[in-house]
């Protein structure tokens, strides 16, 4: 199953999402990113909290969802609500598209510790969601049935 995870500026939740659902996917899932309007560099702090948590963040970047043309995905996944509203370019016209608002823990600006248990937790929400995905990749679920399953995800 081919994932393109979507945030506006791709530089955080949908680079965190790549990371793990490549990683937990078990070469079920190929987990790309990109942004609408993308930043042009990852958010530090997502790469410091991939590493500890012990992903690899080697080839993470900042792009924009038009280097993806060919990649072709079966699922485009908006984790932010700003990319949730935009529309997805012409050649996403029959991928499935859902939404999984995610917080941003780059935003936490209280304390290094809060900014810290921030993503901690949004690590853990998304890995949940790659494990729980993978085991549905297995099977090859497709239009309506995959759409369910995905929206389930999504709501815990």
């Amino acid at each position: 199953m081919k994932i393109l995870f979507v945030c506006t500026h791709n530089r955080c939740r949908s680079i965190l999402s790549e990371a793990i659902f490549n990683q937990l996917g078990n070469n079920n899932i190929d987990a790309k990113s990109a942004g609408s309007h993308p930043a042009g560099e990852v958010h530090p702090a997502t790469l410091q909290h991939l590493q500890q948590a012990g992903y690899p963040t080697e080839g993470l970047k900042s792009e924009s969802w038009n280097d993806f043309e060919d990649f072709a995905p079966d699922v485009v996944i908006t984790v932010c609500d700003s990319a949730a509203g935009e529309a997805c370019p012409v050649y996403f016209g029959k991928t499935l598209k859902v939404h999984w608002g995610l917080a941003d823990p780059s935003k936490i600006q209280d304390s290094e510790e809060a900014q810290a248990r921030a993503f901690e937790a949004i690590i853990r929400e998304i890995e949940e969601r790659a494990k729980a995905l993978n085991r549905f990749a297995t099977i090859n679920l497709e239009g309506d049935a995959l759409r369910v399953v995905l929206n389930r995800l999504g709501a815990n």
